[in-house]
């Protein structure tokens, strides 16, 4: 039984984030409310400016409150590189593992026909824009290696295949089925140093 109805209104807008439980909702509520309400207030301020502030890069998609991301504003990275992840997670675990210094693009998400998930949903339309704006000597497809992520990938490099660009694919030091932004920055450097041509057929 709850303890009230705002106390259950709290529990249940917690279970939102990604792997919170009931009990697990139920224990954060409790420290919040018991031992910590002005960290429960910088939680609702930061939330707000949030939600309020952050929005899509205009080149890759990546979240920021900026009209373009840290990585599309800077003038270092190599122009000549870019890499495809599903989500801001994946593009936030290669940058974490280093050894990459080209562009992004993300697709938040991947392609799922039986979701009602095509290719525009995934702003493919806007990548090709890119690649036909842009002079990339190689396409990273980073996909994540299960069946949807391969499937996208497969995708994508049908669709690149007339504007001549060589796509590689992460040589993955992970079990089939991993997610990007699960794996440790060792396994992940060496899956980018160790990346082959990628074919669709």
């Amino acid at each position: 039984m709850a303890l009230s109805p705002l106390f259950e209104k709290l529990t249940e807008a917690l279970r939102t984030l990604p792997g919170v439980g009931p009990k697990g909702a139920q224990r954060m509520a409790l420290h919040l409310l018991e031992r910590d309400r002005v960290g429960g207030e910088r939680i609702v301020s930061a939330l707000a400016e949030a939600l309020e502030h952050i929005g899509y890069c205009q080149r890759c998609r990546n979240l920021t409150e900026h009209e373009c991301c840290a990585q599309c504003s800077d003038p270092r990275r190599d122009d000549r590189l870019l890499c495809i992840v599903e989500s801001p997670a994946d593009l936030l675990a290669i940058e974490e593992a280093g050894g990459y210094r080209g562009r992004y693009f993300v697709l938040h998400g991947h392609l799922s026909p039986l979701d009602g998930i095509g290719p525009d949903q995934i702003g493919l339309e806007q990548l090709e824009q890119q690649i036909v704006q842009g002079s990339f000597s190689e396409i990273v497809l980073a996909t994540n290696p299960t069946v949807e992520g391969e499937a996208t990938a497969h995708y994508i490099s049908e669709l690149l295949t007339p504007y001549g660009v060589n796509c590689s694919r992460l040589a993955y030091g992970m079990p089939l089925g991993g997610e990007l932004e699960y794996v440790d920055g060792g396994t992940l450097a060496r899956a980018f140093t160790g990346r082959l041509p990628y074919s669709s057929q």
